[in-house]
């Protein structure tokens, strides 16, 4: 038996009302069709869609309504009544989380061809860099997500993908040829590629270097050049970025100090990157909004102010991997960025529950409330959202 729906006259719209919209999710601004007022300035918006009616779906009306759907009337369509945001969402980061680990993979196949087949590395390292200019612009307005790796631990091949992406990103912001966009991300999977001739001992030590240990870190960027330049295939503005990806405005850099202009434009972007996911081995920062704030507070005078304010647009204020209370009570990790700063999508527990929920704040009331610290939630609830899994992100295309 087919339901008889009530039509709804726009002008008996009130708050508490369940409505669905007769149109398709592409002719309105909300997420879903179907609807629950929470206020007047959603009742303005549906007045504004240029429709004479919508269904009532749940609640009484104050005007007695009884115009109903003729039984021949088709209803709206079934494909978008059961239009999923949350689920197409969690899609979109699993494909993001593919894609990623994807990447790593055809980085470390590039890295072990270097000095066997350079030619074969080269042609690999071209394909990956046009694989990730496709993930760029998989969508008009790209994102980024959170992708996970293993506890504790973000290695060269992880930690090179992650910052091409988030220097991609900047590039794309300040809209940068993709010429340019190609030599960012071919610079950033090679730039640290110098470590593997750095000893074990030194580059995996837990804590502070020694003098003699510090000279020879920095020497990273000077071996991974030479390497690179030996084979003559690779463009002189990546070489460049390999090199100089240390350097910083104020010339206190590495290896050869320079300052101010003499670092091109897409060297400074890659050393902006390279510095703010470096922050995530500091004692002093434990989440990506505090390596943000730090890089403003104690880093201003390396970067550029410009630069700075597009690393900002693109992580947001709260970026990818920040654990937050919410104004209801919940802790959250926010686990994709939005075209809204203050408003990403997180991954919330309501405590004493345990349930997860991937939740939209661009679509609610509810706010962040503050910045929390790891040890500020039990063992259980940081399992639970994986807080101990280590921090690198990926272009992630949202919903259309």
């Amino acid at each position: 038996m087919r339901v008889a729906y009530i039509r709804l006259p726009l002008s008996q719209l009130e708050v508490g009302l369940t409505v669905k919209l007769p149109l398709s999710w592409r002719e309105h601004p909300f997420m879903l069709n179907k609807i629950k007022i929470k206020d007047d300035a959603q009742i303005a918006l549906i007045r504004g869609l240029d429709i004479p009616y919508v269904y009532l779906v749940e609640g009484e009306p104050t005007a007695d309504v009884a115009i109903q759907v003729p039984q021949g009337e088709p209803e709206p369509p079934a494909a978008e009544a059961v239009r999923d945001p949350v689920a197409e969402t969690r899609k979109a980061i699993h494909a993001s989380q593919k894609q990623f680990l994807q990447g790593v993979s055809d980085t470390r196949s590039l890295y072990s061809k270097l000095n066997s087949d350079p030619e074969g590395a080269y042609r690999l390292s071209a394909t990956l860099v046009e694989d990730l200019m496709t993930h760029l612009h998989g969508s008009d307005t790209p994102q980024l997500a959170l992708v996970k790796v293993a506890p504790n631990e973000v290695n060269i091949t992880q930690h090179g993908v992650s910052v091409a992406v988030i220097a991609m990103m900047m590039g794309h912001s300040l809209g940068l040829a993709p010429r340019e966009l190609r030599d960012i991300a071919l610079g950033c999977l090679f730039h640290d590629i110098g470590k593997f001739k750095v000893p074990d001992a030194i580059r995996r030590k837990r804590g502070a270097l020694n003098e003699h240990e510090t000279k020879f870190m920095r020497m990273h960027p000077n071996f991974g050049h030479e390497m690179l330049e030996r084979s003559g295939l690779f463009p002189a503005e990546m070489l460049h970025i390999v090199l100089h990806h240390h350097e910083y405005l104020d010339g206190s850099g590495y290896p050869h100090g320079l300052k101010g202009k003499q670092i091109p434009l897409l060297t400074q972007i890659v050393s902006l990157a390279n510095d703010y996911e470096h922050q995530f081995g500091n004692e002093q920062v434990d989440s990506p909004q505090l390596a943000l704030g730090y890089l403003f507070k104690h880093h201003g005078a390396k970067h550029s102010p410009e630069l700075l304010s597009t690393l900002v647009k693109v992580l947001g204020i709260y970026p990818p991997g920040t654990l937050v209370s919410l104004t209801d009570g919940s802790i959250a990790k926010v686990v994709m960025t939005t075209g809204e700063a203050k408003q990403p999508h997180v991954l919330a527990c309501q405590p004493g529950t345990g349930q997860l929920a991937l939740r939209f704040l661009i679509e609610e009331e509810v706010q962040i409330a503050q910045i929390l610290k790891r040890e500020a939630v039990s063992d259980t609830l940081a399992g639970r959202l994986q807080l101990d899994m280590g921090i690198s992100y990926y272009f992630c295309a949202p919903p259309a």
